[in-house]
């Protein structure tokens, strides 16, 4: 068996006037992230392991923000297809560890939900797929609420 490990991390600021996404579940709160798609910082991250994982670029190498057919994408989709790529190079997601970094809103009623989300797209359970969250004790700009960050680490196997 031929095991791939990936590491990917995104920043987005946070903004009024957006909605915010992480892990493909909307979040209420009053700041949402900026960005080019829907910025969900956590499917970015894991996309980027993924990707990382067969060194295949970064999702910005596939889903640049220049181009408008990206222009407030569902995260979910760039994730569908970021799936869908490792596994034509016949590679499938053995687990994803995660961490959000962010001062609010508290993630925890919302975790489940997420791991469903991302597990039913990456075809492994929600065993599989842990998300953590931590803030920074209100230092540096996720501690003053201006932006969020995500860290994901992936464990890719070859498929027989």
């Amino acid at each position: 068996m031929s095991y791939r490990i990936g590491f990917g991390i995104d920043f987005h600021q946070l903004v009024e006037g957006r909605d915010l996404w992480l892990g493909g579940v909307k979040i209420p709160h009053h700041l949402g992230a900026k960005g080019h798609s829907d910025a969900d910082v956590l499917l970015h991250a894991i996309c980027d392991a993924m990707l990382g994982a067969l060194s295949l670029g970064d999702i910005g190498v596939h889903f640049p923000d220049t181009d408008q057919a990206y222009k407030n994408i569902d995260s979910k989709i760039l994730l569908t297809k970021t799936y869908e790529l490792i596994s034509s190079k016949a590679y499938t997601v053995v687990n994803v560890d995660s961490s959000l970094c962010l001062e609010a809103p508290k993630i925890k009623p919302f975790v489940s939900s997420m791991q469903s989300c991302i597990a039913s797209i990456l075809q492994i359970t929600t065993e599989d797929i842990s998300i953590k969250a931590t803030t920074t004790e209100k230092m540096g700009f996720v501690g003053r609420e201006e932006g969020l960050v995500a860290y994901a680490t992936v464990l890719l196997q070859k498929k027989n």
